[in-house]
Order: C-alpha cells, then sequence, then structure tokens
C-alpha cells in the first residue's frame, strides 16, 4: 500500500513539473490593455481573463501549448507558446466591430448587416447604482429613447417613449422580449414596474428596435418599439463566480421652500390670518422622510465546455428603502440558464428560468406629500412620546402606524427552445414558454378611536393572477455563396393570455392589536363585504416571415411580413397585416473607398413598413354587453301587484353596444440613416431621419348620433392621425492620453416634432384638475394641430384690483370664460439629450452620465392645491408662492391656468461612478481570486432646472377615460440622490 502511496505521490509531483505559468499582456492596435480579454488554451476549458491593465497569468499543460485570446470587437488570435513563459499580444479592431451581432426579432444579425434602426447597450454600459428594472439601465443612453420616472418610489413605474407618442389610449409602453419570450404588460396588481421581477444584474444587453424594419416582424403590439432584453450565459472554456455586493444610501434630493417655523410666525399674522402657535419648529419634510438604506447581493456561477454545455446560474437580493416611511422593495430573484449541444452541433437546446418574488410596501404618499408640505410647523411631532393628537386631522405620524399596503408577487418565466438542424443551412426550432404572476395586495387602516372616520378599521384586499402561454415554431435559412448571403424566416406564433382579479372591500375590525387582514373577516349587516371580479383571456396567432439578403457585403435587403390574428380584435378584422421593406448599402466597402484614410464605416440605410398597436383595445370590447338594474328607467312593473320599487323586476339594459369592424391601430413609419465611423474607428456614429404617422387610433366616443343605446362605443377614429416627425444623432469618441490614461466622450441627441391632426374634436383631455372646486376642469389633452398633452387653459395676468385672479380676454368681450383659453405649451419634450465622460487611468476609473429635456413644460397641480393666500390665513404651510401677490385676496380661487405652468427643461448629472479594479496578486490573492473591484456611485447629484417643485422629471401616470395624463405633477412621490459602495469579486 505505501508503495502505491509513493507512486502516487510522485504521479502528481511529476504532473505539477509538467504544468507550466505563463504571464502575458494584451493590448490593441495602439498598444492600449484590453482589459476582460479572454485567454484560453486551445482544446481544453482552461482558461482566464485579463486584468484592468491587459495583463493575465494563466497555467498550461506545457509550453507547446497554443493560446486563443478574443476580446468583443477585435479579432480571435490563436498564438502558439514555443517554450515561451512571457508573451505580448496585440489584437486587431475589425472593420468598425462589424461581426459584432445584434438580437432581432427571432434571430440575431451582425452589425454590417442591419437595414433598420437598432440601438443596443451592452451590460458593461449600464446606468450604474440602485436599479429596480431594465427601463433604469436605459436612461440617457440611446438617441430617441425617453425614459421617465413615474415617481421617485423604489420600483415605481416609468413612461419608455421610442419616437414620440403614438396613441390616445395604449400609452408608451414598448414590447418587451426577454431571451426570446414576448412578455405581457398587463395589471399585475399593484402600481409599479411590471418589469421589476428581473434581476439587472442577470442582463448582458438590451437591443431597442425603434424603425418599422426592425419592429414589423412583431406586428399588431410593436407600434411603440421594441426592447429585447438578453440574460447573461455560461461561456465556453471560462468557468468563473461572480459576487457583487452594495449597500446605498438615499434622501430626498430637493425638499420644497415651505416656510420654516420662525417664517410662518410671520408670515400668518402679514396675510390677515390669526396665528395658532403650537410652540413648536418642526420640519415636517424631514419628520416624514428617512435615509433609505439598500442592500443588493448577487451572487453568480458561469462556465461551459466549447462543443458540448454552458451554463449561466444566479441568485440575488435586492432591498430597497424609499425616502418615505413605509416604502421599500425586496426582490429575492434567481435564474438558471443552460445551453446543450449534441450531433455535432446540429441538436442544441436553450433552456431559460427565472424565478422572483417581489414585497412591495407602498406609503400613502398624497397624505404624506400634503402634510409634508402643508403641516403648521409650530406643531410638535410628538407629545409624551406619542404621536400628537390633532383635532382635525390625523397626524401622519399616526397614520404611518395605522396604515399598511403592501403586496407580494410570485412570478416565473421559463422558455425552452430545441433547435435542429435538418440538413445544411436549414434550421428548425421551437420555443415553449410560461409566464405566470401571482400577486396578493392588502391596503388596511388599523382602528383609530380617537379620530371620526377611523374607528371601525377598513381591509381591502386584492388577489391577481396572469399567465402568459407561448408556443412558437420557426424554420431559418442560410445560405451562402460566393458574394451572395441569403437568410430565410418562416413562423408561427401562438400566445394566450389570461387575467384574474378578485376583490374585497370590509370594514369594522376589533381594536384588539391584530391586524384587520389576520382577523377574521365576516361580513355584518352594518358593514357589509363588498365583493368585485373581473377575468378575461386573450390570444393571438401570428404568422411571420423575413428575407435578407446581401450581395458582396455591400448591398442590403430586408422584408418581413406578418399577420397577426387577434381575439382583441372586431369580428370583421380579425386579421391585421404588417409589412416592412429596408434596404442597406456599405459604402465603406466599395472600392472607390478602399484608399480611404477618414471612413472605416460607411453605411446608408432606408425602410418603410407598417406596425400595430392592439393595446389600445381592452378585452372583449367589440362585444355587447349588459347588466341587469333597477335604476332609473331601466325597471317597470309587469303583473301589476308591485307596491314599492323592491319589487319590481330588473331590466336589462346595454352598457356597450358591439362593433364588429373594430381594429388596431396602425403605425407607418418611414426611416432614413447613417451609420459611420472615422479615423481608425476613433469617432463613431449614427445618424437618422423618422417619419412616424399613427391612424386608426381607438378611442372610447360620444356617439354622433344621440338616439343610441349607449353613449359611447369603442371605435376607430379613421379621421386622424398622431404624426411624429424628427431626427436622432448619436456619437462617440475613443481616445487616450498615454498607454495609462484612456477616454470616451460621447452622446445622443433628438428631436421630435408631434402632432395630432384631423381630429373631429375640440379637445380630447387628458389630464385634469382634482381637488375641492378643481375636479374635472381640463389642463391638458389632444387638441387639432398640437403636440399631444397641449395644456388648455386660461392665461393668467396678474391679481386685480379686486384682489381676485386676471386672465387675457382672447375673445375680447369683457368676461373670463372657457372660450378665453389657450394652448401654453406641451407637456412632451421635443428635445431630449444626454451625454457621458468615461476616464480610465491605470487600476482607476471614472464615468459620470448626463441627461436632459428642452421644451416642455409641467403643469404644479400641488402648487395650485396647496400653495396659496387662503391656505396660509389658515394655518397651514406654503412656499412663498402663495404670498407673491401683496394685493391678492384670501378668497380668490386656484382656477386652472397658466399661473400653475412652469418650465420643465432640465440638465441632470444622472450617474457618476468611481472605481478602483485592485490586481489580488498585489495582495497576495493571486491564486484565488481573478478580479477585485471597488464602486462608489453618486445618482441624481444634481439637477439645473427652474420648476419649484420636488423634480422635473415627473409624471402622475394618471389616465381619463383610459387616455394617458402627461405633465402633471400633483403629490408625487420625491425623486432620491443616492450614494452607493459596491464591492465585486470573481474567482
Amino acid at each position: 500500500m505505501k508503495y502505491f502511496l509513493l507512486m502516487m505521490m510522485l504521479g502528481v509531483t511529476m504532473i505539477s513539473w509538467s504544468q507550466r505559468s505563463v504571464t502575458g499582456k494584451v493590448t490593441d492596435e495602439q498598444n492600449i490593455p484590453l482589459p476582460g480579454a479572454n485567454v484560453v488554451e486551445m482544446g481544453t476549458s482552461n482558461g482566464t481573463t485579463t486584468d484592468f491593465d491587459g495583463n493575465f497569468t494563466i497555467t498550461v499543460q506545457d509550453l507547446d501549448a497554443v493560446l486563443e485570446i478574443s476580446y468583443i470587437g477585435y479579432r480571435s488570435t490563436e498564438v502558439s507558446l514555443n517554450g515561451q513563459t512571457s508573451i505580448s499580444v496585440q489584437l486587431t479592431e475589425d472593420a468598425t466591430q462589424l461581426e459584432d451581432v445584434v438580437v432581432v426579432g427571432y434571430g440575431v444579425q451582425k452589425k454590417s448587416d442591419i437595414t433598420g434602426s437598432i440601438a443596443s447597450v451592452k451590460s458593461e454600459n449600464f446606468n450604474q447604482g440602485v436599479v429596480a428594472n431594465p427601463g433604469q439601465l436605459l436612461q440617457g443612453k440611446l438617441a430617441g429613447v425617453n425614459v421617465t420616472n413615474v415617481s421617485g418610489e423604489p420600483g415605481a413605474n416609468q413612461n419608455i417613449i421610442i419616437r414620440g407618442v403614438g396613441s390616445l389610449r395604449s400609452g408608451t409602453t414598448p414590447l418587451f422580449v426577454i431571451d426570446g419570450f414576448v412578455i405581457n404588460n398587463s395589471d399585475t396588481g399593484v402600481a409599479n414596474n411590471p418589469l421589476n421581477f428581473i434581476n439587472p444584474q442577470d442582463i448582458e444587453s438590451i437591443d431597442v428596435l425603434k424603425d418599422a424594419s426592425a419592429t414589423a416582424i412583431y406586428g399588431a403590439r410593436a407600434a411603440n418599439g421594441v426592447i429585447v432584453i438578453t440574460t447573461k450565459k455560461g461561456k465556453a472554456g471560462k468557468t468563473e463566480m461572480n459576487l457583487n455586493v452594495s449597500t446605498a444610501f438615499a434622501t430626498i434630493a430637493n425638499p420644497m421652500n415651505v416656510f420654516s417655523a420662525s417664517e410662518f410666525r410671520n408670515q400668518v399674522p402679514a396675510v390677515g390670518g390669526t396665528l395658532f402657535d403650537g410652540g413648536a419648529n418642526t420640519d415636517w419634510q424631514d419628520e416624514l422622510t428617512r435615509t433609505g438604506i439598500s442592500k443588493n447581493i448577487n451572487l453568480s456561477m458561469s462556465g461551459g465546455t466549447a462543443d458540448k454545455f454552458s451554463y449561466f446560474v444566479s441568485t440575488g437580493l435586492d432591498d430597497q428603502q424609499g425616502t418615505l416611511n413605509n416604502s421599500s422593495l425586496k426582490r429575492y430573484s434567481g435564474r438558471v440558464n443552460l445551453t446543450q449541444k449534441a450531433l455535432d452541433g446540429k441538436f442544441n437546446v436553450d433552456f431559460n428560468l427565472t424565478a422572483s418574488r417581489t414585497l412591495n410596501e407602498r406609503p400613502d404618499t398624497e397624505g404624506n406629500i400634503v402634510d409634508m408640505l402643508q403641516l403648521n410647523p409650530t406643531l410638535p411631532p410628538f407629545t409624551n412620546g406619542e404621536p400628537t393628537f390633532f383635532i382635525e386631522r390625523l397626524n401622519p405620524l399616526e397614520r404611518n402606524r395605522i396604515y399598511l399596503d403592501e403586496a407580494n408577487s410570485n412570478r416565473i418565466l421559463a422558455n425552452i427552445m430545441p433547435s435542429f438542424e435538418i440538413v445544411k443551412g436549414l434550421t428548425y426550432k421551437t420555443n415553449l414558454g410560461i409566464d405566470y404572476i401571482s400577486t396578493n395586495r392588502d391596503v388596511q387602516f388599523l382602528p383609530y378611536q380617537l379620530l371620526e372616520g377611523f374607528e371601525n378599521g377598513t381591509l381591502d384586499t386584492r388577489t391577481t393572477v396572469n399567465s402568459n402561454t407561448l408556443v412558437e415554431n420557426t424554420l431559418t435559412y442560410v445560405l451562402n455563396t460566393g458574394n451572395h448571403g441569403l437568410t430565410l424566416l418562416a413562423g408561427h406564433s401562438y400566445q394566450e393570455f389570461l387575467y384574474e382579479q378578485k376583490r374585497f372591500e370590509m370594514e369594522g375590525f376589533a381594536n384588539n392589536g391584530i391586524e384587520p387582514r389576520y382577523q377574521d373577516q365576516i361580513s355584518t349587516e352594518i358593514f357589509p363585504t363588498s365583493q368585485t371580479g373581473t377575468a378575461y383571456k386573450d390570444e393571438i396567432q401570428s404568422f411571420f416571415g423575413r428575407v435578407n439578403y446581401t450581395y458582396a457585403d455591400k448591398y442590403l435587403l430586408t422584408a418581413t411580413m406578418r399577420a397577426d390574428g387577434s381575439s382583441r380584435f372586431g369580428a370583421d378584422n380579425k386579421y391585421g397585416y404588417f409589412p416592412s421593406f429596408a434596404l442597406g448599402w456599405n459604402i465603406a466597402n466599395e472600392s472607390f473607398m478602399e484608399n480611404s484614410t477618414v471612413f472605416n464605416t460607411l453605411k446608408l440605410r432606408a425602410s418603410w413598413g407598417r406596425t400595430g398597436n392592439q393595446d389600445g383595445i381592452p378585452s372583449k370590447v367589440s362585444l355587447a354587453s349588459f347588466i341587469d338594474s333597477k335604476a332609473d328607467n331601466d325597471t317597470y312593473p309587469i303583473n301589476g301587484t308591485e307596491t314599492t320599487l323592491d319589487d319590481y323586476p330588473f331590466g336589462t339594459v346595454p352598457v356597450r353596444t358591439a362593433f364588429p369592424g373594430l381594429k388596431w391601430e396602425v403605425t407607418t413609419q418611414t426611416n432614413v440613416g447613417l451609420d459611420f465611423a472615422l479615423f481608425q474607428n476613433r469617432i463613431t456614429g449614427s445618424l437618422d431621419y423618422f417619419s412616424k404617422v399613427a391612424s386608426d387610433v381607438v378611442l372610447f366616443a360620444n356617439r354622433v348620433d344621440p338616439i343610441q343605446p349607449t353613449e359611447k362605443i369603442w371605435t376607430n377614429i379613421e379621421e386622424l392621425e398622431i404624426q411624429n416627425n424628427g431626427l436622432e444623432l448619436a456619437l462617440d469618441y475613443r481616445g487616450d492620453f498615454s498607454s495609462d490614461f484612456t477616454y470616451n466622450i460621447g452622446g445622443n441627441i433628438s428631436y421630435t416634432d408631434n402632432k395630432v391632426v384631423n381630429s373631429p374634436f375640440a379637445v380630447l383631455t387628458s389630464g385634469a384638475a382634482q381637488g375641492a372646486g378643481q375636479t374635472g376642469a381640463t389642463i391638458n389633452g389632444y387638441i387639432n394641430d398640437e403636440p399631444i398633452g397641449a395644456f388648455y387653459m386660461k392665461e393668467f395676468i396678474g391679481i386685480g384690483d379686486d384682489g381676485l385672479n386676471q386672465f387675457r380676454d382672447v375673445v375680447p368681450d369683457g368676461q373670463s370664460l372657457d372660450n378665453d383659453r389657450i394652448v401654453a405649451g406641451s407637456a412632451l419634450p421635443d428635445l431630449i439629450y444626454a451625454f457621458y465622460l468615461k476616464m480610465n487611468y491605470k487600476n482607476f476609473d471614472l464615468g459620470l452620465n448626463f441627461n436632459g429635456v428642452s421644451g416642455n413644460k409641467i403643469y404644479n397641480h400641488t402648487a395650485m392645491s396647496l400653495f396659496n393666500k387662503g391656505q396660509l390665513s389658515r394655518n397651514l404651510n406654503t412656499t412663498p408662492f402663495a404670498a407673491e401677490f401683496p394685493s391678492e385676496s384670501l378668497s380668490n380661487s386656484n382656477e386652472v391656468s397658466t399661473r400653475y405652468l412652469e418650465n420643465g427643461s432640465f440638465l441632470r448629472l444622472n450617474n457618476a461612478t468611481l472605481g478602483y479594479t485592485l490586481r489580488p496578486s498585489e495582495i497576495g490573492l493571486g491564486d484565488l481570486v481573478n478580479t477585485l473591484r471597488f464602486t462608489v456611485t453618486g445618482q441624481n447629484l444634481f439637477v439645473i432646472t427652474d420648476y419649484s417643485g420636488f423634480d422635473p422629471e415627473i409624471n402622475t401616470g394618471n389616465t381619463i377615460d383610459g387616455i394617458q395624463t402627461f405633465g402633471i405633477d400633483r403629490y408625487t412621490y420625491p425623486a432620491p440622490r443616492t450614494l452607493l459602495i459596491g464591492l465585486n469579486v470573481s474567482f
């Protein structure tokens, strides 16, 4: 036995002697180090990556090994060691990274072959910091893509507008495709972002399809653009573990300038009020906010063999606190991405699974914002250690104790995609997937005996279930012969969506220290339970095809067609047809450009196509619907024995009449673009012009004929069009001061001219006032020959001698009437822009990202509702805005007018990240750790704006009759300023 052990030890020793350590450095053509380059010993799974300075160390079996070095955007190189233990490798950049691929619908394409307008962001260029969903990764990154936060709440929804708003009802949300699975943007049971379930650290790249040539393959759901999200996969020959941990601290970025206690004591008497002095000096904004602490932990493992199998597995915890109390978002996530190959690569199976559990706690935002701005600053928040009792209103500290809005959502998204190469070049692929969401939400008030209206306690509980199943089959044929390249795609898709929601509202709970949601929820005669519910099923069946042809890598053609059959369409229009055509010319590949020292890439693109928008059509609205009713004239006596209304029979009343002609909205788009790279690819960019016209707009409109069973009907407004015309420019410059000091500077700018034309309506209200004496007054809407969200109101010109508002008499009749209203600007910016700077000096790197908008207005509904002289005289706090006119009467009304309309332009330092990459070998960890990186990130560090509210990048996200509201700030959750400290370790 001992001889056997001795031989084993000798064998191990001999093996260790035969293995040798090789060091090297990888640079580009300018001798600039390439961090993150892959170094693999060919024929094995042994591999490593270069550090920040392009250096690497790898242990090989012998010094006759061959190393393969690769880096995105550069030609891979094979290096024979030939006995060397130290090498230097210089990679050659390919022609403007033409071999980089972009994910398009149902496949990928080389950048050089793209004929449509597609913009991409890789993970290394994502926005850093506290990020809850993919939209935050994109903000300011792409020309023509405007990402606007609805509020500063953790996980809040966003408006993502690609090339302007093109619908009345369906909002702006683009279609999202995650690893080939088209997800549904329907209600998940809580008003936050439906993409919060995705761990942003699992995302490899995001491709935004903007023009019709790129989006038409998705047919009736692509009018708002398509965002394709690709998650991370394992890399052959590279086994790696990554641990990311971070802690962040968030505070209100821009508190409002309300009066302090000392100012308040002077201002109330000054405007004629009688001061109620509670003796305190309270900053209610400070009392009702906090430093939100967020924690993130993410662990991933990946790897694979060159020709058989690859994997990526991750798990993460994201725990975000909001700056308002009772505000948080906690997400537990897990992901498994697998790829298996067999039959010499002819049979492949891709499997993607993500599972998440999201816990969302939401405050009474409106109540908190009103209190933090309006409460008397001389009132003490606490008395004898308990929240001070206020006679006429609830102390907000007490409300935060008795109020709860909590939702938990479980979501699973999984798809499996087997593919088989039938003959050379011809591949069959199927995509089978399920997206399942289950959400439970409880909104409750604990019983509070001291104040009328709160003594009984309430509970509103909702259960929402969504499921989305997908079956797709495609055939792809690829032929490359001589100068000709041809790719043919044909496919069929069937998708089914099920939605169910049940809601119970209850009142009357014992004040026994047990939350209402955990008590017996039994209905009584005094407080009967209100029950409501809804359910629907939608189906889409589609047939689609695409042709891609290239000749000599110079001339490009793309043609697509999709036919979508949808259960949302009327009986007479079950199928919609969506074609597109595009041409491309790689001018730089022409013989007359061979000797050019300026252009490395010059490509001209042109496209035309149509896409649809079925999201403007709610389920079942093309069908007739009836209810039973005893109201008004809906019932009458039949038997003649009835003595009271209770004896009358129910009448059957139409609530919706059938419209079998209802069809999808159509968006027709033309695009002309130019892609370029100059001076050895140091300057790269693109320029696009687009024209985007939406027609057959869907609306729940009043009937022209008054003699009809219902007042309104779902219909297409055939004459009305929404036009968007614009220009987009993206530029990037890559330079260096030395081999140790490199930098990138770039940006993008987009101009969009938005207009509603041929509207048969004087105004379609999209934004209206709310509150006592204000409800229903139009603020903005859709007006003929004006942009969407045009503000339509009286023009404020000052305070008259009587102390009341004065408005411009547009129609000179000496009266202030509705016909004096004017269009006073739009909620949509006509210019959006962003620019960035990235610098690398040895082990340090710094990234700065700025973004901004121009040309839009914001209606400050908060100021209209709270900041007036009458409020101040009644011991309610305001800003100096309320005392702007000394002669203003205390009884002056806060009427909708340009008095509350402000400039919404801004420039923001959205993101700044300082990083340091430590060489593990310098601290004795070279054999254990590949990368050790520290980062400090600031978000929303400053904003330059004239807007007086919490933040100019804001929108309530409300709707009126399903028409989306833009540009109104009413008690909006304040935007935070965040500082994050992070650590990344890879093994």
